[in-house]
């Protein structure tokens, strides 16, 4: 059996940072009624044998506030965009002239703006659960390196506060990206 490490609390924290990243990431792609490039950054694409991410086949860009035009760089690959679009459920029509797709971006309705509402909700509690997560596991190596004996109680129960605070903090930065993306998509 090793001996565990040395407690590292900004690894907890570059690990709960990650957490809010991912959120922001999927929050930034639900679309809110106006068109934005983020929208499309978690399609990936079946493009030369492999699942690729759509901005490395494709420039996504935005000519008018309720289109998105995807130029796609191989035309063999045009076909494979257009499916991973409609594939991805973001209520996107995709027309295609050449290598070109547009993307007009509908009115949201009252249903579907409660409907997104929800999904954000989803990836806020799947965030929550990440961090919670992470301070499990950052509790979980004090306990082994108090029951080794390597620190003292005084150390544990200050980096368990430490531990603790910070994933307050985090669990605080979360729910505020909920609250900017809730207030986006229900006024626009």
């Amino acid at each position: 059996m090793t001996k565990p490490g040395p407690f590292d609390l900004a690894d907890v924290k570059r690990r709960m940072a990650a957490a809010v990243s991912v959120l922001k990431t999927e929050l930034s792609g639900l679309r809110t009624g106006r068109a934005s490039p983020n929208m499309l950054e978690p399609i990936t694409v079946e493009a030369y044998g492999a699942p690729m991410p759509l901005n490395q086949v494709a420039t996504v860009s935005v000519p008018e506030a309720r289109m998105l035009s995807v130029q796609v760089w191989d035309a063999g690959v045009v076909k494979s965009v257009e499916k991973a679009i409609r594939d991805a459920n973001l209520g996107l029509n995709p027309s295609t002239e050449g290598t070109m797709i547009r993307l007009r971006i509908p009115e949201l309705n009252q249903e579907r703006r409660q409907e997104l509402a929800k999904i954000a909700h989803k990836y806020a509690e799947a965030a929550r659960i990440a961090v919670r997560h992470v301070r499990r596991d950052g509790i979980d190596h004090l306990k082994n390196l108090k029951k080794d004996g390597h620190v003292s109680e005084d150390e544990i129960k200050r980096h368990e506060t430490d531990v603790q605070k910070t994933t307050d903090a985090t669990i605080a930065e979360i729910d505020q990206a909920l609250a900017i993306k809730e207030k986006e998509i229900m006024s626009v």
